[in-house]
C-alpha cells in the first residue's frame, strides 16, 4: 500500500519534483508505449540532490517541524523492531493506567531490559488513546514501578523520549503530577543498573527528564530537547507565538547545540529527508546506539553506574 507524502513547507522544492515523478509514471502506466526511465531518473536524482542539501543546513525552527512530523517513527516503532518479546505491563498500583507511557520487559540483542517509551500515537485513535504523549502522573509512577522491578532484577533501562511535554490538565495537577515527575527523576538517578535514553522526536520539559535522567542520552538528528517548546517561550518571552522560530533557535534546543553545551552524549543519524524518509535506518542506528552505550557499563558495579551518572548530570553547565 503507498503511504500519501505529508510534505513540510521548506521541502516545496522537493514535492514539486516529485510530484512530477508521478506525472510521469501515471503517463506511462497509461501508454505503455512511452518510455519515461531516463527522465525520471533524472528528476529522482535532482530531488534526492535537493533533499541533501535542505536537511544538511535545516534552522532550529525546521527542525522542529521534522521532529514533530506525523510520519516519524514512533516509540512502537522502535520497540517492535528492536525489543522481542516485548511484554507490557500496565497501572501504577495507586490510581489506574496512562497510555502515554508504554511500558514493559524484553529483549535487546538477546538481553533482557526494561523498556519505557512515550508513544503520541500514529492515527487520530491511537493519539486520543495515548494523549498525544503527554503523560499523566499515574504514567511516570507506572515507570518508577518497574524502574524498580528492573533494579532489583539487573536489568538496563531503555528509555524512548517522545513527547510535547507531561500532560498539564487540571485532574493532572489534582493527583500530584508535579511530585510524580520528581520521583521518576529520583528513580532514574536511583538505579544502580545502567539505563540509556534517547530523544526520537521531541524532548519535551520534565515530562521528557522524569525519564531520560540517564548515564547516557542519545538524541537522534533532527530532534529537538528543551525546557518548553518554542511557541510556548515566545508566547511568554514575547506575548507572541509567531516568534516560535526566534525562541527555538535562542533556546539550543537542536542535537548540534546540545551536544556541544555536553547535555546529550551521542547523536544518531538520520537519512536525508528525516526519520520518516528512512525509518529502518533511523531504528537500526538507535540500536547500535543504545548496544554501544550499555556497553560502557558492562561490569561495573551499582554504586559506580551511580556515581558515573550523578558525576554527569553535576558536570553540566561547568564547562561554559
Amino acid at each position: 500500500m503507498t503511504v500519501m507524502r505529508s510534505y513540510l513547507d521548506f521541502e516545496k522544492p522537493v514535492a514539486e519534483l516529485e510530484a512530477k515523478v508521478e506525472e510521469l509514471r501515471a503517463v506511462a502506466a497509461r501508454d505503455g508505449a512511452v518510455s519515461i526511465s531516463e527522465e525520471v531518473g533524472r528528476l529522482e536524482a535532482k530531488a534526492a540532490a535537493a533533499l541533501t542539501e535542505i536537511y544538511a543546513n535545516l534552522t532550529p525552527w525546521q527542525k522542529t517541524q521534522v521532529a514533530r512530523h506525523p510520519q516519524r517513527p514512533h516509540f512502537v516503532d522502535y520497540c517492535a523492531d528492536l525489543i522481542a518479546e516485548f511484554t507490557p505491563l500496565a497501572g501504577d498500583r495507586s490510581f489506574g493506567e496512562d497510555a502515554a507511557i508504554v511500558a514493559g520487559f524484553g529483549r535487546f540483542g538477546g538481553r533482557p531490559v526494561c523498556v519505557l517509551g512515550q508513544e503520541k500515537g500514529a492515527t487520530t485513535e491511537a493519539r486520543l488513546r495515548h494523549n498525544f504523549g503527554m503523560a499523566r502522573p499515574e504514567g511516570y509512577r507506572k515507570a518508577v514501578r518497574l524502574m524498580e522491578l528492573a533494579d532489583r532484577f539487573g536489568l538496563p533501562v531503555l528509555a524512548f523520549v517522545d513527547t510535547a511535554g507531561a500532560y498539564p490538565g487540571i485532574e493532572a495537577e489534582e493527583r500530584g503530577q508535579a511530585e510524580a515527575i520528581a520521583r521518576s527523576t529520583e528513580a532514574c538517578l536511583a538505579l544502580g543498573v545502567p539505563n540509556v535514553a534517547i530523544v526520537i522526536g521531541e524532548g519535551g520539559s520534565g515530562g521528557a527528564i522524569a525519564i531520560a535522567t540517564a548515564n547516557r542520552v542519545l538524541m537522534l538528528e533532527h530532534a529537538i530537547y528543551g525546557v518548553i517548546s518554542p511557541e510556548g517561550a515566545a508566547s511568554i518571552l514575547w506575548r507572541d507565538q509567531g516568534r516560535a522560530h526566534d525562541a527555538a533557535t535562542a533556546m539550543k534546543i537542536t542535537a548540534q547545540d546540545l551536544l556541544r553545551l555536553g547535555i546529550i552524549d551521542r547523536i544518531v543519524p538520520e537519512a536525508p529527508g528525516g526519520a520518516h524518509r528512512g525509518r529502518a535506518e533511523a531504528i537500526a542506528a538507535a540500536g547500535e546506539a543504545i548496544a554501544a552505550a550499555l556497553a560502557e557499563f558492562e561490569g561495573l558495579s551499582p554504586d559506580e553506574i551511580r556515581d558515573r551518572r550523578a558525576a554527569k548530570f553535576l558536570e553540566i553547565g561547568r564547562k561554559l
